[in-house]
């Protein structure tokens, strides 16, 4: 990947010269070496997931936040409301940052146009290089269908002209986009031309696989077939150049039956090239840990380890700066670095967490729920997990192990990522994990501000996204290893199984529950209809045997399995529940101000979350219609 970034980087001037393209594409493609270094910048021009200025989807729903004097950085301002169109907030259209997608597309399209010139290239090489190109090439589109909804489908390259009118194209229909979408897939996986695997020593890693078409395919054919594509009639008025409707206005239950498929045939495939779940197997530790803090571990390294089995596609890596955003100091350090701890989970997020018996904590007929913001005191059975005998939120007990490998918070056990670790101990069942470090957060302690502006907002840290090989070397030295930030690993694939098959029946069976067991059984949790049946109270214990009941089990199973990921932003949207889950939302965290027990274990609203019918789409920038005047708005914008 650091190679094809290279390459990336040093050839995206290749097609700026116009309109006599000739020289320049002569270079490009006069052998194997030139095309290679193009391929790249087709793979360069993919969206960035693992910078939250670059992803609206890390802060864009207000699933993680940044304090108030940094309430200005762009992902911020998507999750407060205050995007528009002359000022298009994390534009993919044109434009961009880091690039257009449009132009990106272009890219693929001279690639695909010119790629049977390149003399030195054998043919099984030529043709792997054309399905990661049109696997890119139909990536492109998708995304572009998710944030504005209909687009301009470039199905191949301009012809050059000293005229705008090139680029003065219509937009078309949502189900033309997505079925264009799919004809591309289709011609990558019929291909058979992307390998099964790549080896981790080698210098192909972050490029397509063949598990990563079909997951792509599953994915596509299940935002297809979610409500903001399939039959939403609050774009009745939303109409083309032809009068016609952009979106679809009858629901066709179909959908799901052909995502359900595709999803299917995704798992055989990563099951026939071991492509599977991170087990706790596979969780290596340096000294004896008990099994709690090895559950907890696996679940962070299911993230964080670099090309662990779990990952089917990735395309960039979460570097030392992003990581220091999501990791408390856990001593006293004398430096403004190593970490700022910037990223902070609100109430909203952390509320989404079961309960240890896999159950809501809304739902659970054994949780206080009414008492959550007490204060308890870290007791023996919660060792693992919290300070013994140190004070923090009872809403921090009682929770299942998902919830302590995906956020840290105060006086909570943080295992490893620092180098006073102690000595593993004599005792049987207790490995060195008992006295690990642990965040103290409350004003004036070490995990509190530093200077103004660096702190945490909300007490709660997204832990899983701190690769557990960082680590301070000092006080004030930190250290981070980088790892390659998933776009989608199997845990999201099983979900989305379970989701498509449970839409495509009338009633849940073993089928849909397999697949979301799966995940929850590697996160020490019984089966759903077990949990529920055994755990939850009488108005809520027949859940998992309704469509509708599995529905919101599915989705709030996303939420927490694919927590911080950048899952919940788009999630959201295609199910049509963010203008209830996410509009006039107060967005709270503890009061980061309190030095007593007391007075930082007090519910702070810190914003008003706003989301309103516009904001499913993203506007198309003003300036854009000044090139393209046949273009049409988003409503609401």
């Amino acid at each position: 990947m650091c190679l094809f970034t290279g390459f990336g980087i040093c050839s995206c001037d290749y097609l700026d010269v116009v309109p006599d393209m000739t020289p320049t594409l002569d270079n490009a493609f006069s052998d194997r070496y030139m095309a290679e270094r193009f391929l790249a910048t087709c793979y360069y021009g993919l969206p960035t997931v693992s910078v939250p200025e670059d992803n609206p989807a890390l802060l864009g729903s207000l699933e993680m936040i940044y304090n108030r004097e940094n309430q200005t950085y762009p992902g911020m301002l998507l999750g407060l409301g205050q995007n528009d169109r002359s000022t298009a907030i994390m534009d993919h259209w044109a434009n961009g940052n880091p690039v257009g997608l449009y132009a990106n597309i272009r890219d693929c399209n001279t690639f695909l146009d010119n790629i049977e010139r390149v003399p030195d290239l054998p043919r099984p090489e030529k043709d792997r290089w054309i399905a990661e190109v049109k696997l890119i090439k139909a990536y492109c589109h998708f995304v572009l269908i998710t944030k504005y909804g209909p687009m301009c489908i470039v199905r191949e390259s301009a012809p050059v002209s000293t005229s705008t009118q090139g680029v003065r194209v219509y937009r078309d229909k949502v189900d033309d986009c997505f079925t264009y979408v799919v004809e591309l897939l289709d011609e990558v996986i019929a291909s058979n031309a992307l390998p099964y695997m790549i080896m981790t020593t080698g210098t192909e890693l972050g490029r397509f696989i063949k598990a990563a078409a079909y997951g792509i395919k599953a994915k596509v054919l299940v935002y297809w077939a979610s409500p903001l594509f399939n039959g939403n009639t609050d774009y009745v008025n939303f109409l083309n150049h032809n009068k016609e409707p952009f979106f679809n206005q009858t629901y066709d239950p179909s959908r799901w039956v052909r995502a359900a498929e595709a999803c299917k045939a995704a798992v055989a495939i990563c099951e026939e090239t071991n492509v599977r779940l991170f087990q706790q197997t596979d969780y290596l530790p340096t000294f004896p840990v008990s099994d709690t803090t090895a559950l907890v571990n696996t679940l962070r390294q299911a993230i964080c380890k670099r090309w662990n089995v779990e990952l089917i596609w990735t395309n960039n890596y979460a570097y030392g700066g992003f990581q220091g955003y999501c990791m408390p100091r856990l001593e006293t350090a004398t430096q403004y670095y190593p970490t700022a701890g910037l990223l902070s989970l609100p109430f909203s997020t952390v509320d989404v967490f079961y309960t240890q018996h896999g159950v809501p904590i809304d739902e659970d007929d054994s949780y206080d729920y009414a008492n959550r913001f007490d204060v308890r005191t870290g007791d023996f059975d919660h060792r693992y997990y919290i300070q013994q005998g140190e004070q923090t939120a009872a809403m921090n007990f009682n929770r299942e192990p998902r919830f302590y490998s995906t956020l840290g918070f105060d006086r909570g056990k943080w295992y490893g990522n620092h180098y006073n670790n102690p000595p593993s101990k004599s005792n049987g069942d207790i490995g060195e994990d008992v006295d690990c470090r642990y965040p103290k957060a409350r004003y004036g302690e070490y995990s509190s501000g530093f200077l103004p502006g660096q702190y945490n907002a909300t007490g709660y840290w997204p832990k899983k996204l701190v690769s557990t090989t960082s680590s301070f070397t000092t006080a004030d030295v930190w250290w981070t290893e980088s790892y390659p930030f998933p776009n989608m690993r199997y845990a999201d694939l099983l979900l989305l199984t379970a989701e498509a098959v449970n839409e495509a029946q009338a009633t849940p069976d073993n089928e849909v529950w397999k697949y979301i067991d799966e995940v929850r059984a590697r996160a020490g949790l019984d089966g759903v209809v077990n949990s529920w049946q055994n755990h939850a109270s009488a108005a809520y214990k027949t859940k998992p045997t309704t469509q509708d009941g599995m529905r919101k089990i599915i989705q709030q199973e996303r939420k927490i399995e694919l927590a911080c990921e950048g899952h919940y932003f788009w999630d959201s949207r295609r199910w049509k529940t963010a203008v209830k889950e996410q509009n006039n939302r107060p967005i709270q965290g503890w009061n980061h101000l309190g030095i007593s027990v007391n007075d930082y274990y007090t519910p702070t609203t810190l914003y008003m979350q706003k989301f309103i019918l516009r904001d499913y789409f993203f506007p198309i920038p003003e300036s854009d219609f000044i090139n393209n005047p046949q273009l049409i708005q988003n409503p609401g914008w």
